[in-house]
């Protein structure tokens, strides 16, 4: 599975970029300083794109994912995916709108007309592209397993285990494909896995190396299997078929990553001796 996985990615996705979400409501714009500094911007413009919103760019995703999105003491949604799409939104000349839901819900809302671009470190997968294209790749993420400090989970006895993962997630296929749903209990979010393990209901959670990271500083006591589980590419998704959205964030992608603004945002949230695993 997961080597078909990694085909039908790099089948998908033209470019890797190794490395490695305000609130429902909120829009962001280009200072009039950055407007007028900007270069050329991306091909397509907001006059030729239809956005669910007139001159806004509403993206859907989970904040409970940090560092890659999550809520601030102000209720906005901030982290890499954030920053990354703001940076397209002012490309494109449209304002950003983040609306914070559920994982699964944030992934349907582009095909149901709510919102225009799902980010919510999504990598792609067979079900999700029925329903979603995918962008080139911006950030690479690793699949890696908590556990309680001086357990004996490892890698090669995980089935043997409860394991937890966030519901709907590329961590709960790879499980459940690998080790079978007896096996793995779905949450709403990873903060809810690791309260469950905290609490001694499963033995370990599998979750994308950055989050873990942070969901094990704040949670003393638990530590991160040194063998990584699996990796992946993150990829922004549109709903199936709107070829002229896709193109145009694509196109504002290929710059922005060309320019080195993805790489520092990504250098924001996830200095570079963080690890190799969220290296460049």
């Amino acid at each position: 599975m997961k080597k078909f996985l990694s085909v039908l990615m790099a089948a998908t996705m033209l470019v890797g970029v190794m490395a490695l979400t305000g609130c429902g409501g909120d829009t962001t714009e280009p200072t009039t300083d950055e407007a007028n500094n900007q270069s050329e911007p991306a091909s397509t413009t907001a006059t030729d794109l239809k956005t669910v919103t007139e001159g806004v760019l509403t993206m859907s995703t989970n904040a409970a994912f940090p560092p890659y999105e999550s809520t601030d003491d102000s209720g906005n949604v901030v982290g890499i995916d954030a920053d990354i799409a703001a940076a397209i939104a002012e490309k494109l000349g449209l304002k950003l709108q983040i609306d914070d839901m559920d994982f699964d819900g944030a992934l349907a809302a582009p095909q149901s007309g709510k919102s225009d671009i799902v980010m919510a470190g999504v990598t792609v997968n067979e079900d999700r592209l029925l329903t979603l294209d995918f962008t080139e790749s911006y950030a690479t993420g690793v699949q890696v397993v908590i556990v309680p400090e001086g357990s004996d989970v490892t890698l090669d006895n995980l089935g043997e285990q409860q394991i937890g993962t966030q519901r709907g997630t590329t961590g709960y296929i790879y499980c459940t494909d690998d080790y079978g749903e007896d096996h793995v209990v779905a949450y709403d979010d990873a903060i809810a896995a690791v309260k469950a393990l905290n609490n001694g209901q499963i033995d370990c959670v599998v979750i994308d190396s950055a989050p873990a990271q942070e969901l094990v500083k704040a949670n003393p006591g638990l530590t991160i299997l040194d063998t990584e589980y699996v990796t992946e590419d993150y990829a922004i998704g549109v709903a199936k078929g709107n070829t002229a959205l896709l193109d145009a964030v694509n196109g504002a992608l290929k710059e922005l990553v060309e320019d080195g603004t993805v790489q520092s945002i990504i250098d924001k949230y996830i200095p570079a001796d963080a690890g190799s695993a969220e290296a460049e």
